[in-house]
């Protein structure tokens, strides 16, 4: 099966994937729509991301590379409807984002910095919501 991705640097030498810390472990989405993980990407652009690119890879690659990695990953299917806090976190990106962003298999990560914001937790909740209704 065809999912789709997020990646930096594209077809580079410096390619890299997009992943979210959850707890001590990496997580790679994988979309089974290549709408959302658009989505998706013009989220993270709008966190002052790099734009990232939307690439259809063969979903066992992405698992292998995963477990080669030391990362997990999760499907978004299609018609992706929240059932637990867990999943609710995969609508948006996190709010806090590493500075690194190339990436060398020798390289340590980056220390995490939490990004400032001008919003209230309300108006978050109101966005978070809002995105909830899109899928």
């Amino acid at each position: 099966m065809r999912v789709f991705v997020l990646l930096f640097n594209a077809r580079t030498e410096n390619e890299g994937i997009h992943t979210i810390s959850v707890g001590d472990r990496n997580l790679v989405l994988m979309f089974e729509e290549e709408d959302d993980a658009t989505r998706y990407a013009l989220l993270l652009e709008a966190q002052d991301f790099p734009t990232p690119a939307v690439e259809s890879l063969n979903q066992e690659e992405v698992e292998n590379f995963c477990q080669g990695a030391g990362y997990d990953c999760y499907l978004i299917p299609q018609n992706f409807v929240p059932q637990n806090d867990f999943e609710r976190l995969l609508l948006a990106p996190p709010e806090k984002n590493l500075d690194q962003v190339d990436w060398s298999a020798d390289a340590k990560p980056a220390p995490q910095a939490e990004e400032e914001s001008d919003m209230s937790n309300a108006d978050l909740d109101r966005i978070r919501r809002q995105l909830e209704g899109l899928l």
